[in-house]
């Protein structure tokens, strides 16, 4: 999901008690490039699963081990509950973007 789109619904996001973030197995270097050159600012914070490489990315099970690109992550979608539980997951491809109104409505059932 382009960090982007998730800022520019963060309020949405805020009003059902919801933190968004952002999450990749790229270093803190190549998040700041990539503000710099390609997103520029954004309030949703960008978390670096770098080192050590990927724990976060493989335990929600969604590292890519083979081709056609090793060692990333897969484009997902996570929603966890108050009680730290899963409630909404979904792995996309890699050039798909995550629909933005599925995620507030998965949300929204949780209240």
């Amino acid at each position: 999901m382009q960090v982007p789109e998730l800022d520019a619904h963060r309020r949405e996001f805020e009003a059902l008690n919801a933190q968004v973030m952002d999450i990749s197995v790229d270093s803190v270097p190549s998040h700041i490039a990539w503000r710099q050159k390609e997103i520029g600012a954004v309030e949703v914070p960008l978390c670096s699963d770098f080192y050590p490489h990927a724990e976060v990315t493989r335990k929600f099970g969604i590292l890519r081990e083979g081709p056609p690109v090793s060692g990333i992550s897969e484009r997902a979608a996570f929603i966890v509950d108050k009680n730290g539980k899963i409630a909404f997951a979904k792995v996309y491809g890699i050039s798909q973007l995550p629909d933005i109104e599925e995620l507030l409505t998965a949300l929204r059932g949780l209240g």
